[in-house]
Parts: structure tokens; C-alpha cells; sequence
């Protein structure tokens, strides 16, 4: 019988170890097969869950550091309905702390949406605000008698980033603005969005509280770093307002650029907007071509174009500043006869005459007399009807019919001569007149100086266009026109500095017809002619006091220069000189 139970027992212990080593045996399979992965990550995943993390928007400077656009932290305000004790309190303390409307938020309280715990009653509160009603709300629990919750309960407070520009509207045309969604619209926000949003973190966080160490950190954006002078920038704004005061004009642009580098050191435009409050938009600005006029807005430039077309003359042998010829006071070209801007006769005058005393008649002859196929040649490398590639959003590239075009005639030889019949913008006579300031090659304008990422700055290099013109005959023109300011005693002139430049006065073409009445005045202008370290472009849009630009745009240039010469630290002309020769 004993021998019985032993084998009995002897097969139970080899069936439990068969058993025991099928299981040993099944257990390594599934560890090792290809669904145990998916059972290991399943297991890693539990009481985690997908996350995204967004940047902190980067900042923006201007070129000596002050601060143009950063982050603050706002709240949102919202209700936890599953413990909410006391809905009129609620909307009582709230409605009245951010100035919402009572009966609204406590019917929101009282009847939410079915299936909802979580209301949310208002975003983007001031953080003062926050702090008050969270201190109220700590103070009425701490009042409540013992067992009992305080009026506030279920109140919460959630706090995130949003943008905010301190200095309000100084330089808002070039800035852009963010809205609550994050998106960047016009100027520097909006073409440098993705670059100053960074990029989002998609990851597994721990829903433990006591992981709370595992939640990552979305790096921020990259901050920017403008090449405007904020200084610089608001005294351009204030000239250009008072000047639409003084001569009675309807808007008005006032740009300074380093004509060697392209850098822009101010852009004034003059409907200009608090940037913390951009839903006004729609009630400052008619439409997008408005926001920076100086890229944006096209229109007729008139002569302040004389500069490229005497710059196309020399450049091509047509002409030298010596060059002669009769002026008598009107010209035919394409069937249609062409005035002087007085419609008087001047007779014989050489090319710096002709520039000084602005001659239609001059310029008509020299463009006849280089040719259409070398006229436009000269004004598209130039640039003119291209876009320039400066980095804000919005720019236009005005319009330069040429031969061969179904609007062009032969009239428009003469007339594009003189600034009439093309279309530009002023950031477009900037880019090309710096040929002329530059030894003969054209800048490409930009804002952006450099790019600060991981706590190190990488300068941007300037960039360079075309060279539509020699060193020689960019020398040659500057002191042209240096000469010819200085002959008239113009309104433009800069004590103790030598500047180089034109007018513009250019008549509003009104549904085809050019309106006697309206003009748009302008002026270009650079110096110290020996080195020019600065350029400015002055637009008036219709002023009324005078129409001609060198009673109104030329004075607003002298006087921008004279801050500009201030703000830079540029030595007058003899102590400069004299400086270089120790």
C-alpha cells in the first residue's frame, strides 16, 4: 500500500513540475514575444497622459535693449460647479472686480450648459485682480464658521502668458501685435511668428502629483533683437505728428535707414495703435495697407525719382554734370506736351541745374534721349516694382509699366522720368536711392539686428541687392545734389553737416485724373555726403498749407536729421574730419 501512495505521489510531484516548467516556459515566450512590448508600455503609460506644453513667446528689443514686447501673466477665472457653495457670491465678487455684468455670469452659474462641471466666467485678468479676489476668497473660508466652505469655493484661478508691449504704441506699425489666440499679425510679430512662438511639446506626463518633477519644460521662443533705435524712433513719431499739424497734412511717413547697412533705425507712420489693445483695429485703421504705410502703401512718388533717372543718365554716357541743353519750358513727347513743375522756361541749364531747379523738361530729354530699352533697364535694377525683401509682413511692390505692356504708351517714357505713372513705396525709393549714398549697391532694409536663443546672440548679417550703378557715378550724383541744395539755400540743409537729397512733389491721380489740388510732398535725403551714415525719407500725404515739398517735407528732413545726427553721436562735419586726419 505504501509503495502505492509513493508512485501515486511521485507522478503528482512530476505532473506539478511538468506543469510548473510549462508555465516557466510560457511566461519567458510571452516576455519575449512582440506583444509583451505592448504590454510593458501599457504598464509604463498607467496614470500617465499626453500633454502639450507651449513656449514662452520670445521677447523683442530694440538695438540697445529696451524692452518693445514681452510676456505677463494673466489669469483665467473659472468655476468647479461639483463644489460650488454660494453661485450669487461668486458672481457678485467677480462681476464686480473685473466690471462684468452680474445677471450674465450668475445665470451661467446657475443654469451651465448639461454634462458641464467646469465654467469658465472670464480670460486674460489682470493679475491684480486675481490677487485680490484669491485673498478675498481665502478671506471669507477663514470666516466661515467651523465645518463650513466660504462664499468663493469652487472659484479657481488659472494663470498663463500673454503678450504685452510696454511702451503701448511706440513703434506698433513696425511691432505687429499677437492675438489672445497666439497668432502674430503684421510687422515683426507676424513674420517672425513661428521663429518667436517656438515649437510645442507633445509628451507623457505623470498624473502623480509626487512625479511632478517628470513634467518637461517647452523651450522658449527665440528673442529678437531690432536694429531700431527706440529713441530714434520716438522722436521720428513726434516730428512726423507735429509736422501733419503744422502743414496741415492728411498722414504722413518718416523712415531712417543706414544706408550702408540697411538696418532701419525708425519707421513713423501716423495712425499708430496701442498694441494691448488690438481689437481696435478696425477703428483706427481703414484697411492693411494702412497699418505701415511705408512698405504697404504705394503711390506716386514724383521727383524725388529725378535721382534714378540722372543716375541711369550718367551711368550710361548719356550725360555728365557738365552736359548742357536748352530748357524751354515744355517738351513733346508721345503726342503730349510735358511743362516744368511752373510751367516757365529756364533756359540753358547743365544736370546740376536741372536737379536744383527739379526740370521736367530735363529729365524728359534724358530719358528720350537714353532710350526706353536703357531707361527701364536702369529703374528695374533698380528695384522698382519688385518687392525689396524687407523682413516685415505686408510689403507691396508697387507697379513699373514698361514697353510692351498693354497700359503702357510712349507718354509714360517721359512721364515715368519724373515720378509720374509708376507706383513705389517709400521703403522701395530707400532701397534703390541707396545706391546712390552706397558706392553704387543697393541695401536690402531690415529690422532684425539679432536672434538671442540658449542664452547666446547671433548677430544677422546685412544682406545686399543689386548694383545698378558704378562708385563713380554714385559719387558724381551725391555731390549733384549736395551742390544743388546748398545753391537753393533749401529748406533741407543740416547746420554743420553736408546732406544730399531731392524733393518731391507729385500730383494725386483721382480716378484717372490727376488732381490739381493734391499732392503728395516727399523728400530723400542722406549724410554726411563724405560718409553717409544715415538716410531718410519723408512722405506728407496732401498737405495743405503748401503743396510743394520743399516748403513742407524738406524742413521735416532737416529737422529729423538734426535729432538723427544727435541721437547717433555723429560728430559735425570739421571736428569729424578733423578726427580722421590724427
Amino acid at each position: 500500500m505504501r509503495q502505492q501512495y509513493a508512485w501515486r505521489s511521485q507522478v503528482l510531484a512530476g505532473a506539478l513540475a511538468f506543469f510548473a516548467l510549462a508555465i516557466i516556459l510560457q511566461m519567458t515566450r510571452i516576455q519575449n514575444s512582440p506583444e509583451a512590448e505592448v504590454f510593458r508600455q501599457q504598464a509604463e503609460n498607467y496614470a500617465y497622459e499626453w500633454r502639450t506644453f507651449y513656449p514662452n513667446r520670445g521677447e523683442i528689443y530694440d538695438r540697445n535693449g529696451r524692452l518693445l514686447a514681452g510676456e505677463k501673466m494673466v489669469y483665467e477665472l473659472g468655476v468647479d460647479l461639483n463644489v460650488m457653495t454660494d453661485a450669487h457670491a461668486i458672481a457678485y465678487a467677480v462681476s464686480d472686480t473685473i466690471g462684468m455684468n452680474y445677471e450674465q455670469m450668475l445665470e451661467v452659474l446657475q443654469a451651465p450648459p448639461e454634462g458641464i462641471s467646469y465654467v469658465v466666467l472670464a480670460d486674460f485678468v489682470d493679475a491684480s485682480q486675481a490677487q485680490y479676489l484669491q485673498e478675498l476668497k481665502k478671506a471669507l473660508n477663514e470666516q466661515a464658521p467651523e465645518g463650513a466652505l466660504g462664499g468663493l469655493t469652487g472659484l479657481q484661478f488659472k494663470v498663463h502668458p500673454q503678450r504685452s508691449y510696454p511702451e503701448n504704441s511706440l513703434a506698433s506699425n513696425i511691432i505687429g501685435f499677437v492675438n489672445r489666440e497666439g497668432k502674430g499679425y503684421f510687422g515683426v510679430e507676424e513674420k517672425y511668428d513661428t521663429l518667436l512662438a517656438g515649437n510645442p511639446v507633445r509628451v507623457l506626463v505623470p498624473t502623480d502629483p509626487n512625479k511632478a518633477f517628470e513634467i518637461p519644460h517647452a523651450p522658449d521662443g527665440t528673442s529678437l533683437v531690432l536694429s531700431i533705435n527706440r529713441d530714434l524712433q520716438a522722436a521720428a513719431e513726434n516730428i512726423l505728428d507735429a509736422s501733419l499739424i503744422e502743414y496741415g497734412a492728411r498722414d504722413g511717413v518718416i523712415v531712417v535707414m543706414n544706408p550702408q547697412s540697411g538696418e532701419l533705425l525708425a519707421v513713423a507712420a501716423t495712425r499708430r495703435m496701442d498694441l494691448n489693445q488690438f481689437w481696435n483695429y478696425n477703428n483706427i485703421y481703414d484697411n492693411a495697407t494702412d497699418f505701415n504705410p511705408a512698405i504697404s502703401k504705394t503711390y506716386e512718388p514724383g521727383s524725388v525719382s529725378k535721382i534714378l533717372t540722372m543716375a541711369a543718365a550718367l551711368d550710361s554716357g548719356t550725360v555728365t554734370p557738365n552736359t548742357t541743353y536748352l530748357d524751354t519750358g515744355s517738351i513733346l513727347i508721345g503726342g503730349v506736351t510735358i511743362q516744368n513743375w511752373d510751367r516757365n522756361p529756364w533756359g540753358v541749364q547743365n544736370m546740376v541745374g536741372c536737379l536744383q531747379h527739379s526740370l521736367n523738361v530735363c529729365m524728359v530729354t534724358l530719358s528720350t534721349q537714353m532710350g526706353a530699352g536703357t531707361f527701364y533697364s536702369y529703374l528695374d535694377t533698380f528695384g522698382l516694382g519688385h518687392l525689396t525683401g524687407v523682413d516685415l509682413a505686408g510689403e507691396a511692390a508697387g507697379r513699373l509699366k514698361v514697353p510692351g505692356d498693354p497700359d503702357w504708351y510712349p507718354v509714360d517714357l517721359g512721364t515715368n522720368s519724373f515720378g509720374q505713372g509708376v507706383s513705389v513705396t517709400p521703403i522701395q525709393m530707400l532701397a534703390a536711392t541707396s545706391a546712390v549714398a552706397n558706392n553704387g549697391r543697393m541695401v536690402i532694409p531690415h529690422v532684425l539686428y539679432a536672434m538671442l536663443r540658449d542664452g547666446r546672440q547671433y548677430k544677422v548679417p546685412d544682406q545686399f541687392g543689386a548694383s545698378p550703378i558704378t562708385e563713380q557715378t554714385a559719387d558724381t550724383l551725391s555731390e549733384m545734389l549736395a551742390i544743388s541744395l546748398e545753391s537753393e539755400s533749401s529748406l533741407a540743409l543740416v547746420p554743420g553737416y553736408r546732406v544730399a537729397g531731392k524733393t518731391g512733389t507729385a500730383q494725386v491721380p483721382v480716378n484717372g485724373i490727376y488732381d490739381g489740388t493734391q499732392t503728395n510732398a516727399s523728400f530723400i535725403g542722406w549724410g554726411p555726403v563724405d560718409d553717409p551714415q544715415f538716410m531718410i525719407y519723408v512722405w506728407l500725404e496732401t498737405p495743405t498749407t503748401s503743396p510743394w515739398g520743399s516748403e513742407t517735407a524738406a524742413p521735416v528732413f532737416s529737422e529729423m536729421a538734426q535729432r538723427t545726427v544727435i541721437l547717433m553721436d555723429i560728430p559735425p562735419d570739421n571736428i569729424r574730419q578733423q578726427l580722421v586726419k590724427k
